[in-house]
């Protein structure tokens, strides 16, 4: 069995650029979360830390570790939806982490966009560094969209779905446990990226495309 830590003998760039963009994507992810809830009346995560960048706070030791390891972190703030407004409110709070990924996402592609229409070579490894940080955002915004309990989806289709907020809690915990699990032991989790990496390849070549039309 191959880990990803592996990848760093391999192919040195390539383990340091994923830990990386990873690591400050979920930071990004989770600052986001902490920072809308307190805009919207819940300073839960604020009054813990988490208006921050700092991998410690928003992922913790584990996290990191795992990511080290097998490439795959996650992160978590502490959400009180009973000091938010209304379930849009709560909505608003979960789909923040997601839109921040797939800002980022934006933001990688246009650099692989403008840096597409150089023909230095000695860009190469900026614009690998670049595909890698579109690639990694449209993969966790696609992952955390996904209907599922204890994801940003849930919350944000529970909104429109009222059924799904009368799912106990204790089950709700369950059902997420088993769509991990299928997730990383089935073609589910490598679907997950494909569309991930569909979506970060349609907006490197949008944004190559509307660069090319100036240059």
């Amino acid at each position: 069995m191959n880990f990803f830590v592996s990848s760093l003998a391999q192919d040195p760039f390539y383990f340091l650029s994923w830990v990386g963009i990873v690591m400050f994507s979920i930071c990004f992810h989770e600052f986001s979360h902490a920072s809308i809830a307190l805009k919207l009346g819940d300073d839960t995560a604020a009054r813990q830390g988490h208006l921050s960048l700092n991998p410690l706070v928003q992922m913790g030791p584990m996290s990191i570790v795992m990511l080290l390891l097998i490439g795959i972190a996650w992160g978590a703030v502490p959400v009180n939806p009973g000091r938010l407004r209304t379930r849009a409110d709560t909505a608003i709070v979960s789909f923040a982490g997601p839109a921040a990924n797939l800002l980022l996402s934006l933001l990688f592609g246009a650099v692989v966009g403008a840096l597409s229409l150089a023909s230095d070579p000695s860009t190469s490894l900026v614009t690998r560094f670049f595909v890698y940080g579109c690639i990694a955002n449209a993969v966790l915004f696609v992952f955390n969209m996904l209907p599922v309990p204890m994801f940003d989806g849930w919350s944000i289709f529970s909104l429109f779905i009222p059924a799904m907020r009368d799912v106990d809690p204790q089950k709700a915990q369950n059902i997420s446990l088993f769509v991990l699990v299928i997730v990383f032991i089935t073609p589910l989790g490598g679907l997950i990226w494909g569309v991930g990496t569909a979506l970060a390849g349609a907006v490197m070549s949008s944004w190559a495309r509307f660069f090319g039309l100036f240059f």
